[in-house]
């Protein structure tokens, strides 16, 4: 299973040791402020475990990152195949950090090794992400990795209760304008 490197980044497989950052993380309410809810600790481990399997199984999927310099567990981000509730198709790129991990660009240099990985190793034609309008954040992360955004490619998530979360929005980044 490849373990991606970046300058300052190591994307790789899941510890026993991430589980404890990965809850508090998870249990953090601004970092699950654009999620229905916080997760709890038996939440966040199952979660781990799953994405862990799923590297296993596949090759790549939800990888856990961490600081080089200093081994740090920081969070995870990484490519899955979008949910089958979604109104479109794909793989879909994410990332989810500990706040002490935001404004360093941690993000966009780990989403643009998903990026490279997803488009040369797998040969994907479009790499898709998801969020929900109010996230600012990842936002952000998206338009600086080059993707674009149709706002009539917004959806209501069927998997986010009624409310102000439910609206999403779609960034889409193909093949030929990756790298550009």
């Amino acid at each position: 299973m490849p373990q991606l490197t970046t300058t300052r980044l190591v994307l790789r497989e899941w510890r026993e040791s991430d589980l404890a950052p990965w809850a508090a993380l998870n249990a953090d309410p601004e970092v699950r402020a654009h999620f229905p809810e916080v997760l709890t600790a038996e939440r966040s481990e199952a979660s781990a475990r799953a994405f862990q399997a799923d590297l296993e199984r596949r090759g790549w999927g939800w990888w856990a990152v961490e600081v080089r310099a200093t081994g740090e567990f920081i969070g995870f981000t990484g490519l899955d195949p979008v949910d089958d509730e979604m109104p479109f198709t794909g793989v879909e790129a994410g990332w989810r950090l500990a706040r002490s991990a935001w404004g360093h660009g941690y993000a966009t240099e780990a989403a643009r090794a998903v990026l490279d990985f997803g488009f040369d190793s797998l040969e994907l034609p479009e790499i898709l992400a998801v969020t929900a309008v109010g996230n600012t954040r990842s936002r952000a992360v998206m338009r600086r990795l080059g993707m674009s955004h149709d706002p009539a490619d917004d959806f209501d998530d069927p998997t986010v209760p009624p409310g102000p979360l439910r609206r999403s929005v779609l960034y889409r980044l193909r093949r030929e304008d990756h790298r550009r």
